[in-house]
């Protein structure tokens, strides 16, 4: 079992700053990759951005340039660094983690809103 507690969500004026956190505990080895998703109200759930084995990445065509996903050394945690926030990039940010074996986790979600 894998536990993900985010953090780092809020409100934020419009060409501002945050940085998500998520932070893994429990059986961490088998983790192979990571990603933050974004759900909107009355829209789907979609991919922001993942980093796999540490080094590839992939960013939703909406965010790239603005924000970066990373993550740390213990491979514990995964960082998204979003910058030049727009009033669209308001959402329920949710971090996932998956196993080697394809099993995924969900973080409880962090509010991230806008404004104008």
């Amino acid at each position: 079992q894998v536990q993900l507690v985010e953090s780092g969500g809020g409100l934020v004026q419009a060409g501002g700053s945050l940085r998500l956190s998520c932070a893994a505990s429990g059986r961490t080895s088998s983790i192979f990759s990571m990603g933050w998703y974004r759900q909107a109200p009355g829209k789907q759930r979609e991919l922001v951005a993942s980093i796999t084995n540490g080094v590839n990445t992939n960013y939703a065509d909406s965010v790239k340039g603005r924000f970066t996903i990373s993550r740390d050394n213990a491979k514990t945690t995964v960082y998204l660094q979003m910058n030049s926030l727009k009033p669209e990039d308001t959402a329920v940010y949710y971090c996932k983690m998956t196993t080697s074996l394809f099993k995924a986790y969900w973080g409880q979600g962090t509010q991230v809103t806008v404004s104008s």
